[in-house]
């Protein structure tokens, strides 16, 4: 008779490596909360706005799909910030000159005197640095990433222990 196999538990981790580990997720977030906050109190508008406005600056002008992919963000968000930015008169949206069922995002020229006094946009600097990575390296961030954010999802209703509840307070 064969004896059941026990399951073992994942070693556990050293506090140097989740020391480490959690003050560079508390820095990213501290610099893109900077960042947003700003934008938010120079210039009146949101980071990913900001983002937004300095992608079309390397451009003339760039369709919704363009400016998806250059700020590594979904079409809808994208269509979103790009209707506030429409509103407050920083960009332009106007039929593409090769084919008039596309729209061409621009930038106004209010949009061009806001940029010349901005902060550069925390997600800039975000991709900027991400591009520095070997793609080696973006395959283990990337899922290394996807697999603390399911963890967290899924963990995410659980009430935290007393231990994470001291963490949390601190």
């Amino acid at each position: 008779m064969v004896a059941p196999q026990k399951k073992s538990s994942p070693p556990s981790p050293s506090r140097n490596d989740m020391t480490s580990i959690v003050d560079s997720v508390r820095g990213l977030l501290q610099s893109l909360r900077t960042s947003a906050r700003d934008a938010e109190q120079k210039l009146g508008i949101s980071s990913a706005q900001l983002y937004v406005l300095q992608e079309l600056q390397e451009q003339s002008a760039l369709s919704i799909n363009q400016l998806a992919e250059r700020t590594y963000t979904h079409q809808s968000s994208v269509s979103m910030v790009v209707a506030k930015l429409v509103e407050n008169k920083l960009v332009t949206r106007t039929s593409a000159k090769q084919d008039a069922r596309m729209v061409a995002i621009s930038l106004a020229p209010a949009g061009r005197a806001l940029l010349r006094r901005s902060p550069g946009a925390g997600q800039a600097r975000l991709v900027k640095a991400l591009k520095t990575m070997s793609r080696s390296e973006l395959r283990s961030l990337s899922a290394s990433l996807e697999t603390l954010t399911k963890l967290l999802d899924a963990n995410q209703n659980e009430a935290p222990n007393a231990r994470t509840r001291s963490v949390m307070q601190a």
